[in-house]
Parts: C-alpha cells; structure tokens; sequence
C-alpha cells in the first residue's frame, strides 16, 4: 500500500507511478511500485497485458510487471477506498510515512545498500532533518533521488494557547489547508498514575469526525478526511520543535476516532514505537475509542503491547444512546464483549474514561452501573469533568457531585481517578480551537 495515499487522478499515466515496462529488470524500477504491493496483489492481471509481457519479457519479468499491469487496470474508486486517504496525484509521498522495511526495499529497487535506511531514519529522527540535503552522510545522487521521490513534510503553527497549568494547545495547518489540533499535557501523579515530569502529547487522527458525539466539537464541522501515518506522526515533531520538549508519552485521544482509521494509526504508532523512530516505549502509548467492537478485537490481534482506553461516558444503553451515536451500532453489551475478549488475549489492563456532564451521567445510579462493568473487565476509571464547548447545552456538574460519583466507584472497590483539571482555561478539549478559529475565519 502506498503510506500516503497517492492515487493517480483520472488520465493519469501509470509511468508517473514507477509502472515497469515489458522487458525491464526488476532493479531498474523506481520506488513506488515496491509499496504498492498490497494493493496491486489483489486485483487481476487481464490475459491481454500479461501475453504482452509474455511475449517480449522473461519469466521473471513477467512475475515483477504484474502488480503495475494490475494498479494501471484497477478502478480509481477501488484505489481510493483501498487506501482510505485522499487523492492528490501532484504531491509526493512524505517520507516519514514510510517504515524501515519500506525504507530498505526502496533502496534495494535504487541499487543502494540497505543500510543507508537506517541512515535515513536516523538523520528523520533524532537529528530531525528537514531536508535532504542536510543529510551529509548520504551520497550526493542518493540526496538527489530522495529529493526527486519524496518530501518531508513540516505542518504549520497556526495558533498556540497556553494555560495556566502550563497545558498548552497547538493548531496545525496542513498542507491541504485543513486545520487539525495537539494538546501537550504536563501530567501529574493524579493523571494516570504517571510521575510529575512526564509529558504526554494528546494527538488527532483524523480531520473532524464522523461519529457525532453530542458533547463534542470535534465532530461540530463534520467529517473531512483521515490524517495519514506522517501527519500523525509530524504532530509529535512539530510540538517537540515548538516547546523545547521531549515526549515521552502518548495519547490518541484528540480529533477524530482513532481505530477508524486503523491502518494508518498502526503505521504511525510503529513508526513512534520503533527504536529507528521516535523510540517511544508501546506501554506508553494509549489509544481511545467510542466503541468501534470489530477494531477492539482486530488490535487485540496485534502483538504490540499498546494501552487500550474506552470512551465510555455512559454505563447505559440509555445514556450513550442520548449521547454517543456509535452506541446505536455497537451497543453496550458488545462493547463490554469486545473487551473482555481484547483484556483476555492482551493480558492488559482497561481503562474507562468517563467525561462527567451534568444531569445526564452523573448520577448515583450510573456510578454503581459504571463500577459493576469495570469490574467486570477489571478496568480502571478516570473521572474527567466536562470541558464547556461554546454552542453545545452541556455543563460539568459540581465540585461535590464529582466528589460524591468518585466515592461510590472506590467504595464499590474500583480503581478510579478525578482527574485535576487541565486546559480549562483554554478549551483544551478536543476540536474546540480548530472550530473556535474556523467560525472566527468565517465572520471575517
């Protein structure tokens, strides 16, 4: 699969896609057929192309040509949908949406040593060029093709606001104009149990939402596109530059539904998690979902060792319907079996976060429902009071019926945390500054 997404726009020739013609050795291909494999396989040679090949090229030949023939014949609506991204035929390929693997069999289609992929990831990295030419280990014509293949992207500082618990949230542009959010999060010992130090990033991976939470303004503006593996990733980089920071923790927990855009989160996360990327341990990177029960189960299938959180927000069908539409698909009951099948095979723990909004979850009544299913998953809970977002009706209860829902879950015997109020000051909940500075752009 291509990692960014690139499709040929209609008309296009296959040629600008490193399509092989009748007759070329397989070192002669250029890059870009090498990652698009996974596509190609699957998709039938038709008998015309492949007597063509036949003719005029060797056996081995005809092996290597076949998965060009079959991108060239596959419909770009299937090539879009396969891939999930958006079609931008001009654009190159960011090259930090690349894995090591991918890395090394480009070079090997170039003639090049493999080891200079490590070279590469290194100089991405940890010394986190921002071009190619500053990669002065590298050949000057290795340089050149690099330059000539892919580009390494850089998303802009829109906007960056700071609280007065120093949590602070950046606004990215991207390079299509659409704008998406990252809150960096000093932790405290009260947030997931984690040392005073650390710095967690919240991360976006998608451009709005498509899944309606009522309570939320991710998905206020609708659904746009999913953000690939680089620009996921480019959001750690970008932070890191801008606060003068190293990350050591990460939550996908911003704009978007994050196991809805499956494959290129797991891209990313690997990219993040690799000791050749950013080298960020999997025990500290957390993913969040509204209760997508097929993905829970399809990441329990993945051997990396991440954190699974469920946004869980109401410990009844009654209340997620009232405000989490996905629950009308997957309800609570296939939520809870999604997982426990995902702690059985993971051997992890869960956690259950739980926005506290006042008179519709509060009550003493869903706290003993809440702590009967965490129980039952042997989950933990933290309590998040609700961040005001401008337009919506929704408000956070008060101090001391925060306190009184905590209480009932720890008498119950349920780990369970209040977390300390971070951003409030700032609408640091997800999408709310990507949609304050949309509606300020639209007055103007």
């Amino acid at each position: 699969m291509l990692p960014d997404g690139r499709v040929p726009a209609a008309g296009a020739s296959c040629a600008s896609f490193g399509t092989v013609s009748p007759g070329t050795a397989p070192s002669a291909a250029v890059a870009v057929p090498v990652l698009l494999r996974s596509v190609c396989d699957a998709q039938p040679t038709t008998d015309k192309h492949a007597a063509a090949i036949s003719a005029k090229g060797t056996k081995r030949d005809l092996m290597f040509a076949k998965y060009s023939i079959r991108l060239c014949a596959l419909p770009l609506p299937a090539i879009a949908a396969a891939v999930n991204c958006d079609v931008n035929p001009a654009r190159k390929i960011d090259i930090r949406a690349l894995l090591l693997d991918d890395l090394q069999k480009t070079l090997c289609a170039w003639a090049e040593p493999k080891y200079r992929a490590a070279q590469i990831a290194d100089w991405l990295y940890q010394k986190r060029a921002v071009d190619f030419a500053s990669m002065t280990d590298l050949p000057r014509n290795l340089r050149q093709r690099l330059e000539a293949e892919f580009t390494i992207g850089r998303i802009d500082i829109v906007r960056v606001l700071g609280s007065r618990d120093t949590t602070r949230k950046f606004l990215f542009r991207l390079t299509d104009g659409n704008l998406i959010e990252s809150v960096l999060i000093p932790a405290s010992p009260a947030l997931y149990g984690s040392r005073s130090d650390r710095r967690t990033i919240c991360l976006s991976t998608q451009v709005g939402c498509a899944y309606g939470c009522k309570f939320c303004a991710s998905g206020l503006e609708g659904f746009s596109r999913n953000l690939r593996a680089d620009e996921i990733v480019e959001q750690i980089i970008a932070v890191e530059r801008a606060a003068g920071e190293k990350i050591d923790n990460i939550v996908f927990m911003g704009m978007g539904e994050p196991l809805a855009n499956f494959d290129n989160l797991m891209r990313a996360i690997r990219i993040i998690n690799a000791p050749w990327g950013l080298g960020i341990g999997a025990r500290h990177i957390t993913v969040s979902t509204s209760g997508l029960a097929p993905q829970i189960r399809k990441l329990a299938d993945d051997p990396l060792q991440i954190r699974l959180a469920i946004s869980l927000h109401g410990a009844t069908d009654a209340v997620r319907n009232q405000i989490m539409p996905i629950n009308r698909r997957y309800n609570i009951d296939m939520l809870m079996a999604a997982c426990e099948d995902y702690v059985a095979r993971k051997k992890q723990r869960l956690t259950f976060e739980y926005i506290l909004i006042n008179d519709v979850n509060d009550s003493a009544e869903q706290a003993h429902m809440l702590a009967a299913r965490a129980r039952y998953v042997s989950a933990k809970i933290n309590l998040i009071p609700y961040n005001t977002v401008a337009g919506l009706p929704w408000s956070r209860p008060p101090r001391e019926r925060q306190e009184a829902f905590l209480s009932i879950l720890r008498a119950a015997g349920v780990a369970a945390t209040l977390r300390r109020e971070k951003g409030h000051d700032i609408d640091a909940a997800c999408g709310q500054l990507r949609l304050q500075t949309q509606r300020e752009l639209q007055a103007r």
